[in-house]
């Protein structure tokens, strides 16, 4: 079963990944394939180097992150840019590493992507599960670890979808905002009924992959259509847009 781990910026979800890998639950994390992705000489860099211009690349020709982030994080626009090129190759990387799970036979699998939402990857994911903190807390954290002003951490908070948006998506919540001895016990309850829904049916989607295919579509379709999973988010927005 494909699980999936979304949050936003320092709500520590590296610790909620490492708990989970902890639990022999393999992780596929979309910030290292998203590096992979822009890596030197790839077309994903070069298409972005064409548009932003050679002032995004480092003199060894790899990506200056900081610069990139510098014009990005205040334009929607160019975020969006952005995304239109990068979201693509990691979706490429992204399937070949749930092939190679599939191939080596586990039952469940988790990948961590803080912009699952924003991305729409939530779609094809059997359960998600966000990683949560009050926004309040976040920014005190995200300020302390990166030593940014209040403005620049808002910025940075603000180019992601807010968490409480996130939460109508989620079958599985983890609260961040107390003590790790509580932060472990909810990481055990999740792995349980992650494990608990891929039950013994996984090994005959693995036997039979057209299985698989026609369960992992049944699975979506009942998630987007039966459940409505994201729905009440955007029932709120269109309210809001009426009002």
């Amino acid at each position: 079963m494909l699980g999936a781990s979304t949050s936003s910026p320092s709500i520590c979800k590296s610790t909620v990944s490492s708990l989970l890998q902890s639990q022999q639950i393999p992780i596929i994390d979309l910030d290292i394939l998203a590096r992979q992705a822009v890596a030197k000489d790839s077309y994903a860099l070069s298409a972005l180097s064409s548009h932003f211009g050679p002032s995004i690349l480092l003199p060894d020709g790899t990506l200056d992150r900081a610069k990139l982030g510098s014009i990005v994080f205040n334009d929607e626009k160019q975020r969006k840019k952005l995304n239109s090129i990068v979201h693509p190759a990691i979706r490429r990387l992204l399937a070949w590493e749930l092939i190679k799970k599939w191939m080596g036979g586990e039952p469940v699998c988790v990948v961590d992507a803080p912009l699952l939402i924003e991305g729409g990857l939530w779609k094809f994911c059997g359960a998600i599960v966000v990683v949560y903190c009050s926004e309040q807390l976040q920014l005190q954290r995200l300020r302390t670890r990166n030593s940014l002003t209040l403005a620049d951490a808002q910025s940075r908070i603000n180019s992601q979808a807010l968490l409480s948006s996130k939460l109508p998506y989620a079958d599985h919540v983890i609260d961040n905002s107390g003590p790790q001895s509580e932060l472990n016990i909810q990481v055990q309850q999740v792995v349980a009924k992650l494990r608990r829904r891929a039950g013994w049916s996984w090994k005959l989607s693995w036997w039979i992959p057209p299985v698989g295919i026609v369960r992992g579509l049944l699975v979506v379709a009942s998630r987007l259509w039966y459940k409505g999973v994201g729905k009440d988010k955007k029932a709120n927005a269109r309210k809001k847009a009426a009002l």
